[in-house]
C-alpha cells in the first residue's frame, strides 16, 4: 500500500502516464467536463472537497511548469485568486472563461472537486523533474 502521495487509484495511475507538457485541470463542480475527457469526481456534497485543497494535494504530486486560469477569476474571486497565485510559482496565463472550457478538451483528466465559487477552475501543464 502506498505511503505518500496520491492515494486515489485512478489519479495515481494517470499521474504515471503524464508526460512534459500534458495538462490536467482542477474544477469546481460547476464545470462542464467534454465528452471524451477522463473525469475523477471527488465531491461528494457542495464545498467539498475544496478547490484550495485538492490544488495543494496535486502538486505534492505534479510537477507543473505553467498554469491556465480564467481572467474572470480575477475580479469574481479574488481572494482564490490570491491564494492560487500565492502557492504557485509557475508562469500563469489567463484566457477567457470560454476559452478555458475549450482548452479542457485536451486535458488527459479533469478532477473535479466540490468547490462552489466563481471561476474556480485551473489548468495545470506538466513540467518535468529533471
Amino acid at each position: 500500500m502506498k505511503k505518500q502521495g496520491i492515494l486515489n487509484r485512478e489519479l495515481a495511475g494517470i499521474f504515471a502516464r503524464i508526460g512534459h507538457t500534458d495538462r490536467i485541470m482542477i474544477a469546481d463542480c460547476g464545470l462542464p467536463i467534454p465528452d471524451g475527457v477522463t473525469c475523477i469526481d471527488l465531491s461528494y456534497k457542495i464545498g467539498e472537497p475544496g478547490f484550495m485543497v485538492i490544488l495543494e494535494t496535486v502538486l505534492e504530486d505534479f510537477k507543473a511548469e505553467k498554469a491556465i486560469v480564467a481572467t474572470e477569476i480575477n475580479t469574481q474571486n479574488e481572494s482564490l485568486y490570491k491564494d492560487v497565485k500565492q502557492l504557485m510559482d509557475v508562469p500563469f496565463e489567463e484566457v477567457s472563461h470560454e476559452q478555458l472550457k475549450v482548452l479542457s478538451k485536451d486535458a488527459k483528466v479533469i478532477i473535479r472537486t466540490g468547490e462552489a465559487t466563481p471561476y474556480a477552475n485551473i489548468l495545470l501543464q506538466s513540467g518535468v523533474i529533471f
